[in-house]
């Protein structure tokens, strides 16, 4: 998978063009204190990091750039609609952004969502002696969109851009329409499925890239990548598992934290605890409500006092059975509420809270958690899908005032109507105006169906197919990781996809060979890995983070990603990733699944007092 450079073989006149190419750059630089490239580049034959460029580099009919400017070193990375807060990065060296649009697109009325130009996409280009000579395209998050080909705005993620100061060549996109975290994209005006924009959100796009960050850099540099990454989380690690299973060369290496995959159905999902508050209450529960039953679940099975869950997926907590959850005089599974807080829970409250931790089922029932807490690696006779481990924080998009706006946005997208959607939903049959709520147990669940029936048609979103054997092949390597307190993409679906794998590629041993989990305690749905969803159970509040032992992004220590490389590099594969709490005080190792982290003693906030087993 590791592209040869094209001048391996050439003459020795090849190489000493090279060779002169590295002497002229190192006199320039050595003359004006900063490498410059336009002009190294004009001397060189290679491209220039100036307009010059539009013309210069043209890798095929459908692809244009439309934008390029060279940051100084020590300048902030701001275009002329960058806001001023937050403050933008500073760039590290000089580094060239080029800005390219790769068509074909989706003509249609002007303004109309399901319009696009096509696939934008932001490449940035350290300056050549500051390149590690790696490439790492990155991944977007939920239905992604972006500023990636207009010319007045930095679209890329902060996170990533602290890539490109450490010398990494950077690539992000859009995926193929520029509404930002909108599915209106995926809906044609007169109500049909937008087939060509499904297409390349759901996997051409991450291909473009590869194709075209890979032909920009030979073009720049004069010479390929030792190494190409896909870096991805959420949206972005649903597009990690969608290269190995569609494009398996086009990566070394694939690092996909909290994967969506399983789109249709665990995104359908998501609307569950909605339609379960609607069908039992008539409304959502209170957050104060909420968060009293999640502290009551870590609370009850957190035995060292953490204020979070090791491995929640033991847990089988059950608020009909806690009196001092209940209302006071409620009558609950065998006991009686006694509780006079509050945000005590009523015995109808209670059920809905079960159900939501155990998942879609397609007639809403759900069964004593003491004999199936949902969490099983294999899906129950009536269980669609899983649901929110406990002690995750269940007001967050999921149970909170209003539902999660991407699973509204598929459900729409799979009965094929916008009113089920909310108002940020627009086409011109007619916009989202919340009709979700008349849909009971057995609407939802033939929107889960529709979805699935509908993967031709969603270019094949669900991203599951269990057989990674030409990423295998192609030598290789994925990482991957998952909150256990996620509270947006439910961390049993990627236990369920291992599993899967395993069946089909020979058992757990062979599969970790090439694709390893990592299932991380504490960690909830969040790329900048600043917060965590689990809560303290003496506050009811979220609990200290700065004490939680979680891995960091590219601004960071980057211990997934190093993990990764070491593995594909060095032939290093991660069996423990260790990692620490923001201020260093408390450290513990993340376990590669199916084993668990295991407290055997001594002070919690040390690694030593864990074990993997």
């Amino acid at each position: 998978m590791t592209a040869e450079n094209d001048t391996g073989k050439s003459s020795a006149g090849s190489l000493l063009c090279i060779l002169l190419v590295v002497v002229m750059s190192f006199l320039v630089s050595g003359c004006g204190g900063h490498d410059d490239i336009s002009t190294s580049a004009k001397q060189s034959g290679l491209l220039s990091c100036d307009d010059s460029m539009k013309t210069a580099f043209k890798p095929d009919a459908n692809t244009t750039v439309v934008f390029v400017k060279q940051f100084k070193a020590g300048s902030s990375y701001a275009l002329a609609n960058t806001p001023a807060s937050p403050a933008p990065p500073v760039a590290a060296t000089d580094v060239c952004l080029v800005k390219l649009l790769v068509g074909p697109g989706n003509p249609g009325p002007a303004g109309a969502p399901s319009t696009s130009a096509g696939i934008g996409i932001e490449v940035w280009l350290p300056m050549a002696s500051a390149w590690n000579n790696i490439i790492r395209a990155t991944g977007s998050g939920g239905w992604a969109g972006g500023a990636h080909s207009d010319p007045t705005q930095v679209a890329t993620k902060s996170l990533y851009l602290a890539a490109v100061n450490k010398g990494y060549v950077v690539s992000a996109s859009d995926h193929g329409h520029v509404i930002l975290n909108n599915g209106s994209f995926a809906m044609n005006p007169d109500g049909t499925i937008n087939t060509v924009l499904w297409q390349d959100f759901a996997e051409r796009s991450m291909h473009e890239m590869a194709v075209k960050t890979k032909a920009l850099v030979k073009a720049y540099y004069g010479h390929v990548q030792t190494y190409a990454y896909w870096d991805g989380f959420s949206t972005g690690g649903r597009q990690g598992f969608k290269i190995a299973q569609k494009y398996p060369a086009d990566f070394d290496g694939i690092l996909a934290g909290s994967p969506a995959f399983n789109w249709s159905k665990f995104i359908t999902a998501e609307l569950y605890p909605q339609i379960a508050m609607q069908q039992s209450l008539g409304a959502p529960v209170a957050a104060a409500k909420l968060a009293f039953v999640s502290g009551a679940a870590v609370k009850s099975c957190d035995t060292m006092g953490l204020g979070y869950l090791l491995n929640p997926m033991q847990c089988r907590y059950d608020p009909s059975k806690d009196a001092n959850v209940l209302c006071a005089g409620a009558i609950g599974n065998g006991v009686t509420g006694a509780s006079t807080n509050s945000a005590c829970l009523s015995a109808n409250e209670a059920h809905v809270v079960n159900q939501i931790w155990y998942g879609q089922t397609t007639d809403g029932s759900v069964p004593d958690p003491a004999l199936d807490n949902g969490n099983a690696a294999t899906l129950a006779s009536n269980q669609l899908w899983y649901g929110l481990t406990r002690g995750t924080s269940l007001s967050l998009s999921l149970a909170g005032t209003n539902p999660f706006s991407i699973a509204t946005d598929q459900v729409a997208l799979e009965l094929q109507k916008a009113a089920y959607a909310q108002a940020s939903f627009l086409n011109a049959t007619g916009n989202g105006t919340n009709q979700w709520k008349q849909l009971g147990y057995s609407d939802l669940a033939n929107a889960y169906a529709q979805g699935v029936a509908l993967q031709s048609s969603f270019s094949n979103i669900n991203t599951d197919d269990p057989d990674l054997s030409a990423f295998h092949a192609a030598g290789g390597k994925m990482l991957t990781y998952h909150g256990l307190a996620d509270d947006k993409i439910f961390p049993a679906g990627s236990i369920n996809y291992f599993d899967r794998v395993s069946t089909q590629m020979g058992g757990v041993s062979a599969v970790q060979s090439f694709y390893r989990l990592f299932l991380i305690p504490g960690l909830a749905h969040d790329s900048s890995f600043a917060t965590s969803a689990s809560i303290d159970p003496s506050t009811n509040a979220p609990i200290n983070t700065a004490k939680m032992p979680l891995p960091q992004p590219a601004a960071g220590r980057d211990e997934m990603f190093l993990a990764l490389r070491n593995w594909v590099e060095k032939g290093q594969a991660p069996s423990q990733i260790q990692v620490s709490s923001a201020d260093a005080s408390v450290s513990r190792a993340l376990c590669m699944y199916p084993q668990t982290v295991q407290y055997v003693g001594g002070a919690v906030g040390s690694s030593a007092s864990y074990v993997c087993q």
